[in-house]
């Protein structure tokens, strides 16, 4: 077996064709898309690079066939923010032999070994979270939504006989849209819409701006420094990429946000859960499918949505804005049918209060992902 570094366009393209082989037979999986997947791994595009580095490799046999592929990373910003200086590694995908794994992960942990890593964690993205993030462990018949990592049942021992431990769990949730919300969150939903000094709006293109900077104050009451995750505030360019990055699917049905006294104290970010059109593409986003998927979303071809963000000020949790927010999406979302159902993009172990949140709001667990970490 050969590693090799990818360096050329023809390894490039030998790194983005190992998933089509893995998963030739593997009906619900998605192929992610190429410029996805690319994004990571360019220094224009990605920010990451500011401040860390990445490289990738893919795995061949003795008669030259592409049998599996890895990234490893180090994000500076991060890596002290564990125990022993830690790296990631991720992109992994292989075929069922051990041997072949293995020599996968010691390429990374070499690599990380000498940049004087301690450890490495993954399967992880060199980036947010919100993408290319952690193993399935439980559930490898469901689909994966967009930009959710997949893997095969076979990968778990691989990380596991490796060495790897659970760092944390991320489940990922399933609610039926039609369905109604229970009396008490009805109850306490309407108690909001009746308080003058609250009010619960649905996002407006148009103003994207806005919108970002109400997403960021949010994110960092709710989020920044809680003990445990490594999330740290967002800064506004970051909060106006991710807006900005939406823009092109976001549904206005689909997306609020909550005020108290003209503050942003809320916010249910969701979309069209477009991998169900992206897997007509194989991958490919060329200009023939980007009219394509302007159609599909136009004549609301996707009937599931997925849940990206869910937060909460703490000074409002437990008020009734949960349930309020869930309660306007159903007002402009249930009388059409126009979606169906809505997955619920991961949520950590860490996070009880929220995953409390959720399962009462009605939605039920169904699948487990796992982040890891090799101690070296």
């Amino acid at each position: 077996m050969q590693v090799t570094e990818v360096r050329t366009k023809q390894d490039v393209a030998d790194f983005l064709k190992v998933t089509r082989i893995i998963y030739k037979n593997t009906p619900q999986y998605v192929q992610p898309l190429d410029v996805d997947i690319e994004k990571v791994f360019d220094e224009k595009q990605n920010k990451f690079f500011r401040h860390g580095e990445a490289t990738r490799w893919i795995l061949k046999d003795k008669s030259g066939k592409l049998i599996g592929r890895v990234a490893a990373f180090i994000n500076k910003k991060d890596c002290n923010n564990h125990r022993q200086p830690t790296g990631g590694m991720g992109f992994f995908e292989c075929i069922d032999n051990q041997e072949a794994a293995f020599l996968l992960f010691d390429t990374c942990k070499t690599w990380l070994t000498n940049r004087d890593m301690q450890a490495m964690e993954g399967p992880v993205n060199f980036g947010e979270r919100d993408k290319f993030w952690g193993l399935v462990t439980e559930n490898f018949k469901q689909a994966p939504y967009y930009n959710q990592n997949y893997n095969l049942e076979y990968y778990v021992p691989f990380f596991r006989d490796y060495g790897f431990k659970t760092r944390f769990k991320q489940f990922i949730y399933h609610r039926s849209i039609q369905e109604p919300l229970q009396d008490k969150f009805v109850e306490r939903a309407e108690k909001i819409f009746n308080n003058p000094d609250y009010k619960v709006e649905s996002i407006k293109k148009n103003n994207p701006s806005k919108y970002a900077e109400d997403f960021r104050t949010i994110y960092n009451r709710a989020w920044a420094n809680r003990e445990g995750t490594g999330f740290k505030g967002m800064n506004a360019a970051q909060a106006k990429a991710i807006i900005n990055s939406m823009k092109p699917i976001i549904d206005e049905k689909l997306t609020y946000f909550a005020y108290y006294k003209n503050q942003p104290v809320g916010f249910y970010i969701s979309l069209p859960e477009i991998n169900q059109i992206f897997k007509k593409f194989n991958g490919k986003l060329n200009w023939w499918n980007k009219i394509r998927l302007m159609y599909y979303l136009k004549t609301n071809q996707c009937k599931t949505s997925f849940g990206l963000a869910f937060g909460i000020d703490p000074d409002h949790q437990g008020k009734g804005l949960e349930g309020a927010l869930f309660y306007a999406l159903a007002q402009n979302v249930q009388p059409k049918k126009l979606y169906h159902d809505v997955v619920i993009t991961w949520i950590g172990d860490f996070n009880p209060k929220m995953i409390n949140i959720i399962e009462n709001l009605g939605a039920k667990k169904i699948q487990t992902m796992e982040t890891l970490q090799k101690v070296f």
